[in-house]
């Protein structure tokens, strides 16, 4: 019996996805923690948060749309590479001595000094970020790999390996941040890690995108060509390199689509920023408890994004499933606001639900609209968009943690709740 060549390639892309995110999840506990070290607060976690997607703003389209005309494992061997030298470098900063710079102390940030290993921590997400296309990049290989029939579910599955890293990479930071060698191991592990996501690309990834010499775009600037509604001999086929990002917007309901991807950035970046210094500063958790935390989150997200989802989809349309997921969503974040730990695992299972019901629905609908002309283009600017809503969340998240604590959370409800009430329009969508 022969396999599936587009569930072969499925393969590959959801391995790359895994190793990256468990490089990331590994550094992630104790992030905050090293950046008080060196002299940081609540507001300098934020800003050294959001200069990942303030690079990956720049980068984002452009390797989005150098996908769509070179190929998309060209791109995401370009972005990952990029990735390794922020590692590299993220080695270098611990290394380096903690000398304080320059103190601050405004009134309503709140004291913080700038040290040179925070510099180049700094420099270390900067280089990162500038070549960071490869989410954007791997959901346009997702999408060009995926049937109508199967996009929730590819997507989904997406996001258990997103998830999946999740659950490894703080239990490995548990382990090996416990050692004497303090941050080091985990760090190196994160390195490794990026090195081997580049030889998986370059070894078993393969190309899923047929690069031709001419792209179709149609002429009235609707959708309705693209999707093959009318004749092909009504398509003008320009040279590839001729088409312009503007066109995107073209796309009947893609405006749209991005404004409730940016509001749902917004939403998380706002709690991402604010939780881990309010597990540190109010619940007073360790490394070890925020690793945990995360990897309970995560493994109830695989669950719900694995067996909960595909039966839900048999039940409701995607556009359903994102009001539904997204309304759950919101009210995980109000439960945050409390620091009883019943509270807090309660907002985790909700958080898990809400996010896995709503996210892979929500890809796939904008895979859709996206078409095959300008996959990799829309998902460039898609992850422009959240770029953008990660850098305003986090530095956000950072500063309104500094002056209302935990109430910050409330502030993630609101908009996501916005989300909920604007979703009702992907209904007339379908």
């Amino acid at each position: 019996m022969r396999s599936n060549p587009k569930q072969t390639q499925l393969l590959p892309i959801l391995l790359v996805n895994f190793i990256g995110t468990l490089g990331f999840s590994i550094v992630l506990p104790f992030l905050v923690f090293l950046v008080i070290k060196f002299g940081g607060n609540a507001i300098i976690y934020g800003i050294l948060a959001a200069t990942y997607p303030a690079f990956q703003l720049i980068g984002a389209p452009v390797l989005g749309r150098w996908s769509d005309i070179h190929g998309r494992k060209k791109v995401l061997l370009i972005s990952n590479a990029g990735t390794s030298v922020g590692w590299i470098l993220f080695v270098i900063a611990l290394y380096l001595p903690i000398e304080k710079t320059f103190v601050i102390n405004p009134i309503f940030l709140g004291a913080f000094s700038i040290s040179l290993p925070l510099i180049v921590l700094f420099a270390a997400r900067a280089i990162d970020g500038i070549t960071g296309g490869n989410i954007s990049v791997a959901n346009a290989y997702l999408a060009d790999i995926s049937s109508d029939e199967n996009r929730s579910k590819n997507f989904g599955k997406m996001a258990i390996s997103s998830n999946l890293g999740f659950i490894v990479g703080p239990a490995i930071a548990g382990i090996l941040g416990a050692t004497s060698y303090g941050a080091l191991l985990p760090v190196l592990a994160a390195l490794i890690l990026s090195l081997v996501t580049v030889v998986v690309i370059f070894a078993l990834l393969k190309e899923s995108k047929r690069v031709p010499d001419q792209i179709v775009v149609p002429k009235d600037g609707t959708i309705r060509k693209i999707f093959s509604q009318e004749c092909k001999d009504c398509y003008e086929p320009p040279v590839a390199k001729k088409t312009k990002l503007q066109d995107v917007f073209k796309l009947k309901y893609i405006s749209f689509l991005l404004i409730l991807y940016f509001l749902i950035f917004l939403g998380f970046n706002i709690y991402y920023a604010s939780f881990p210094a309010h597990a540190a500063k109010d619940l007073k958790w360790s490394i070890t408890q925020l690793g945990i935390f995360y990897a309970v989150l995560s493994g109830i997200m695989v669950l719900v994004q694995g067996p909960v989802l595909r039966k839900a989809l048999k039940k409701y349309s995607e556009e359903k499933l994102v009001i539904i997921g997204s309304v759950i969503l919101g009210t995980n974040f109000i439960l945050f606001v409390s620091n009883n730990i019943i509270f807090v695992y309660g907002a985790v299972i909700l958080f898990a639900v809400g996010n896995g019901l709503m996210w892979p629905p929500f890809m796939s609908i904008l895979s859709k609209r996206a078409g095959t002309v300008f996959q990799g283009a829309v998902q460039g600017i898609a992850g422009s968009f959240g770029g953008l809503a990660s850098i305003i969340g986090l530095i956000t998240g950072g500063v309104l943690f500094n002056l209302i604590g935990g109430a910050t959370f409330l502030v993630s409800a609101v908009v996501i709740f916005s989300v909920f009430i604007m979703s009702f329009r992907l209904l007339k969508m379908s």
